[in-house]
């Protein structure tokens, strides 16, 4: 009798009376203050206000109502898509908006609804996909800031690919230690075009130095990146290093030198199409001959492969030496600066060796200085 009273009388009250009604309506049956039977009319009564020609009235029942997850799907989704500020109520906030309902929001809505989505306390995997998916800057920068949302690996690689020329997602995406290496890497390439697409730096040291000082810069990031890599992510870091065309002889030869072991075993598995295990068995037991034609069979020279042939050979002497090892760069220069001839292919891989060993020198003078200020201290 009282929700049939406020019926007759909402048809004539003033908008404010109807506002403070529609309050007062939607909190007492968020609160359950009533019973069973007035449970089913307090229903009706707000399916009533959903026509209530004042936004002002739709929008209080909303805030009223938004966080109760008992309130019918149909009055949420009535409300989700009434005006924007009736709608943003409901849409931050019911917890009665499943997965689907969000996602088919986010794909009609606007920019905004987008926004509103993004900024959620509950953010499912499959609503973030659906908003980096279509997202503009704003929405993805407001989802990669809501700590409560979840991403699947395929959709933080989407992200990059989308909008990583985008400084502001760029670095957002680079601070997330969930980021799939295939991806940082890729993202690390698109600052080093960004940098190298500076007139200002182009005309203060030349276009043809700009590109190779960033290809280098961009090498050494992938090395220090398949040296810190998950296991499980290598196979997906070297793909994307061969479709990108990373996978050159100088890049390999800086990832054995470096050490990276794990890596470069995966990478020859991807170019030779032999097994793992047998890569594996190889590089750690096998002969010159057949460590040699295994690197002939992942494209590389005759030449090159005797290089890395003796690279490998010397990894296995330091890494099985219980003394004071030397670098493998270092061991591979001194072996080549003690031949008399050299060809032009040995020779450009021995610059790129020595600058390594250089590289190596310097780091290694870094950890010394700092050790020694800290002994100091």
């Amino acid at each position: 009798m009282i929700i049939q009273a406020f019926l007759r009388w909402v048809e004539t009250a003033k908008t404010s009376d109807r506002v403070r009604a529609a309050k007062a309506l939607g909190r007492a049956y968020v609160t359950a203050e009533m019973n069973t039977l007035d449970h089913h009319a307090a229903e009706m009564a707000m399916t009533f206000l959903l026509d209530d020609p004042s936004p002002k009235v739709r929008l209080a029942l909303a805030e009223a109502i938004a966080d109760c997850s008992r309130i019918p799907r149909s009055i949420i989704l009535s409300l989700a898509e009434d005006q924007p500020e009736t709608a943003y109520a409901v849409i931050s906030r019911s917890p009665v908006l499943n997965d689907m309902d969000l996602v088919d929001l986010a794909a009609k809505g606007t920019p905004e609804t987008r926004v509103v989505i993004a900024a959620r306390q509950v953010m499912s995997r499959p609503v973030a996909a659906a908003i980096a998916e279509i997202g503009g800057e704003e929405e993805v920068l407001i989802l990669l800031e809501n700590e409560q949302a979840r991403f699947s690996c395929r959709t933080l690689k989407r992200l990059s690919d989308r909008l990583g020329h985008l400084w502001s997602i760029r670095n957002r995406l680079l601070e997330r230690e969930d980021l799939p290496a295939d991806a940082r890497h890729a993202l690390v390439e698109k600052v080093g075009a960004a940098l190298s697409g500076f007139e200002l730096v182009k005309a203060a040291i030349g276009e043809r130095r700009v590109e190779r000082i960033t290809r280098e810069a961009c090498d050494r990031a992938a090395v220090g990146m398949a040296g810190a890599v998950q296991a499980d992510q290598i196979p997906a870091l070297v793909e994307h290093l061969r479709v990108t065309g990373r996978l050159t002889p100088a890049f390999l030869l800086h990832a054995l030198c470096s050490g990276k072991v794990e890596f470069f075993a995966a990478a020859i598995v991807n170019l030779s199409a032999v097994t793992d295990k047998r890569v594996r068995s190889i590089l750690s037991d096998g002969r010159i001959h057949a460590i040699r034609a295994l690197f002939e069979s992942a494209g590389l020279g005759r030449e090159v492969s005797a290089l890395f042939a003796e690279a490998v050979l010397i990894w296995r002497r330091e890494n099985r030496s219980s003394g004071v090892t030397t670098s493998i760069s270092a061991a591979l220069l001194s072996k080549l600066r003690g031949r008399s001839q050299a060809s032009e292919t040995s020779g450009s891989l021995a610059d790129i060796i020595e600058k390594l060993t250089i590289a190596e020198q310097r780091q290694t003078a870094r950890d010394y200085a700092l050790l020694a200020a800290r002994e100091a201290a």
